[in-house]
């Protein structure tokens, strides 16, 4: 890894960077796809598999080149929920053949921009999400005289477990209930066009941990599909939504942020479900699509940076002046020299409360800060002897993770929590963090790992561990003179798109690589992060107008006789280089 982060700053790409390793995206989707061929074909099931990407997954333009390039093959196609998106596909794919699956909130505009593509032969499908969008499809349809592919998105009962179940149940926001259907129903067979219905859509969310719930929900779907084909319709296909969930804590559970079933599994008890329900009834097999996006890119990208500054909280020494002429000082020492296997759970308790009786002391005026800095100081040796004692015995303490997140390390790295990795802010999510390098070394420091904002939630203090999560890492300790690795991975599903610019931190730079047979690797792409006066300019500023300014102040300084000219112009320089420059820490 060290001589892949060279060759990035050698292009001039310094960390943090976004690395993208294109075959891991081709051979996920390649492996979906294979999959659901092996599981129709052991299973003689009848009808096809499509794989659609949705799009707001990831937007950026080298991923959805690199998904439509890598699912060539398979007809793999694209889903865009709004008019944006539909823009993105409908330019992606350049033939006929693929599915262009419109969901989301459909205005004439995008509607009429989808059915002129059917004119061209393009598969694209409207899926009504809400009764006020028939009578538009009805209309724009007649006015150019097309025959579109209607979808109609089902509000299922069924609920799902994890972060992204609010799009399961019937309190969901998006879908058509009972009632909506028939309506949807009656008005295209009152319009001429209940021919054009020929697709059943539903989304239980993006990660269903449980396979137990998948099965449940495509139970239901197939009831509504059957329904569908009994009013009339002649039904092709049926679209699975998401759900196809990744292991992010290495657990194989059901776990919120795991899965309990393999990709393999997942193919043959969709496929299996649905020819069951499909055969009893004697209704032709659908074509089975599904928009598996977290699955296809979460795999595929890395967040790469650096380690710029540690605080350390277990190499504590006694102070040197031992006066115990305090209390909360003699008391602390007493723990000290007491602790041992049988007392480790009384020391603790007392420990923590005479540091917490010093901090109020100290912020009542009773304790000088000399005095609260020798009871840190005793505090945190105590803590490091009872974590010595709580190795050896696991049982030791009530709570051991309170006392591993007490004596973690803070590493700061040169990233933006809320750029890079939002969902690990917002929702609690957990991605695999480890070094880069030095695997031979045993990591001997826990540690929580903080970013370069000024945000107290700018921070990531959960981690997989052996299927469970820990509130603190090993990391090796930092060499001087040595630059530091570390790489957060799974992150190819909405990160990009959903990361901010907190502090003004910016998109990283972007590196996508290729890696051949013999293990070696090709540079294939470079995005530019974004410089300073990138993101000054997406919050309103214009970097020239600020330029101007600064300019100005400094003239004043100099007829001020504050600086001199010379002075004037490094500040100048300086002020433009600056804007020119990585929103990120450089050398």
């Amino acid at each position: 890894m060290l001589d892949l982060i060279e060759g990035m700053e050698v292009r001039g790409k310094t960390m943090p960077v976004m690395l993208r390793v294109q075959n891991l995206l081709e051979n996920q989707i390649r492996l979906i796809n294979e999959s659901f061929a092996k599981a129709i074909a052991s299973s003689h099931y009848r009808g096809k598999y499509r794989g659609v990407f949705p799009i707001k997954v990831n937007q950026q333009a080298q991923v959805i080149e690199d998904i439509v390039r890598f699912g060539k093959p398979w007809q793999h196609g694209l889903e865009a929920g709004s008019k944006a998106e539909l823009m993105i596909a409908l330019s992606m794919l350049t033939e006929p053949g693929p599915l262009i699956v419109c969901n989301g909130y459909k205005d004439r505009e995008f509607v009429e921009l989808g059915l002129g593509m059917t004119k061209l032969g393009f598969q694209v499908i409207f899926v009504i999400e809400t009764p006020a969008e028939l009578p538009i499809i009805v209309e724009s349809s007649q006015a150019m005289g097309v025959r579109p592919v209607i979808g109609v998105r089902a509000k299922l009962f069924s609920h799902v477990s994890g972060h992204w179940n609010a799009t399961s149940g019937d309190r969901s926001m998006f879908g058509l209930n009972a009632s909506q259907l028939v309506g949807v129903i009656d008005g295209l067979k009152a319009a001429g066009m209940l021919d054009c219905l020929q697709f059943l859509h539903y989304h239980l969310g993006s990660q269903i941990p449980n396979i137990r719930d998948i099965r449940t929900g495509v139970r239901e779907a197939c009831r509504y599909y059957v329904e569908l084909v009994e009013e009339g319709a002649p039904m092709r296909f049926l679209d699975l939504g998401g759900g196809l969930a990744v292991d992010y804590d290495g657990s194989r559970t059901s776990a919120i942020h795991s899965r309990n079933y393999t990709l393999e599994e997942y193919c043959v008890d969709v496929v299996e479900t649905i020819q069951a329900v499909m055969d009893e009834k004697g209704i032709e097999h659908p074509t089975i699509v599904t928009e598996s996006g977290r699955s296809t890119v979460a795999y595929s990208t890395v967040l790469m940076f650096n380690i710029l500054d540690v605080t350390g909280y277990t190499d504590a020494r006694l102070p040197a002046d031992n006066n115990e002429d305090n209390e909360l000082v003699h008391n602390l020492m007493e723990s000290y020299r007491m602790l041992s296997d049988k007392t480790v759970q009384e020391c603790f308790n007392d420990a923590v409360y005479y540091r917490d009786e010093a901090r109020d002391g100290f912020m009542r005026g009773q304790l000088d800060l000399r005095t609260r800095s020798r009871v840190e100081q005793i505090f945190m040796v105590v803590m490091t002897e009872v974590q010595k004692i709580a190795e050896r015995n696991p049982d030791a303490l009530s709570e051991p993770e309170v006392l591993k997140t007490m004596l973690a390390d803070i590493y700061y790295g040169n990233f933006s929590v809320f750029q890079s990795l939002p969902d690990a802010w917002a929702i609690d999510q957990i991605f695999p963090v480890v070094p880069l390098h030095r695997h031979l070394e045993r990591p001997t420091r826990n540690s929580i790992i903080a970013d370069m904002t000024c945000d107290s939630d700018g921070k990531i203090d959960r981690f997989p561990e052996n299927g469970e999560v820990s509130r603190a890492l090993p990391l090796h300790h930092i060499k001087e003179g040595e630059e530091y690795y570390l790489g957060a991975f799974l992150v190819g599903a909405y990160q990009e798109t959903l990361g901010d610019l907190h502090n003004l931190l910016g998109d990283t730079h972007v590196v996508s690589i290729y890696i051949n047979e013999d293990g070696s690797y090709d540079f294939v792409g470079e995005v530019e992060g974004d410089s300073v006066a990138d993101v000054l300019s997406y919050v309103e500023y214009q970097p020239n107008n600020l330029l101007a300014q600064f300019r100005q102040t400094a003239e004043r300084a100099v007829r001020s006789g504050t600086i001199s000219a010379a002075e004037r112009q490094h500040l100048v320089n300086a002020f433009e280089a600056g804007l020119r420059g990585y929103t990120y820490y450089e050398q």
